[in-house]
């Protein structure tokens, strides 16, 4: 549903076989303003209140006080935004032209030939594609589990 108007907008600016077509239809999701929203709607409105009384502006309010106390949540956000470009295979296969541009699930398709399909390289190389996103989870875990739980509850 989203390929064809993001390539439509990303051809219009130029950006097909750039490492930013890679990138910008990422930044943003449906998902992740929804969390973000909960997140903020979580927090409790005398806090807001509190930093008015004290001479606090919507703008210092928003980066002092509302996105630290949301750091579980955008970190989770972020992180499922990064493992969901990292996975993805037919948006880089459209967007690039050059093998150097490709990212590494597509380049596991590079084992899968007409006479067949090479299951031991395979496998390692799926090894080293996935190694670094679970790397980044078990570091990032705390983060990520509070984050998804806490969207949504009012406090």
């Amino acid at each position: 549903m989203l390929i064809i108007p993001n390539y439509v907008t990303l051809s219009k600016f130029h950006m097909i076989n750039t490492y930013w077509a890679l990138i910008v239809p990422w930044i943003a999701s449906f998902f992740s303003v929804f969390a973000l929203r909960q997140s903020f709607m979580s927090v409790p409105d005398t806090i807001y209140y509190s930093a008015k009384i004290d001479g606090s502006s919507d703008w210092r309010f928003l980066w002092h006080i509302l996105v630290p106390m949301s750091r579980s949540s955008i970190v989770a956000i972020t992180m499922l935004q990064v493992i969901g470009s990292w996975n993805s295979f037919m948006w880089p296969l459209i967007v690039t032209n050059s093998d150097s541009l490709r990212t590494l699930p597509v380049g596991l398709q590079a084992f899968m030939t007409e006479s067949g399909i090479e299951y031991p390289q395979l496998m390692a190389a799926t090894t080293f594609v996935i190694l670094p996103m679970a790397l980044l989870y078990l570091f990032l875990q705390k983060y990520i589990i509070a984050g998804i739980s806490r969207s949504g509850l009012k406090g």
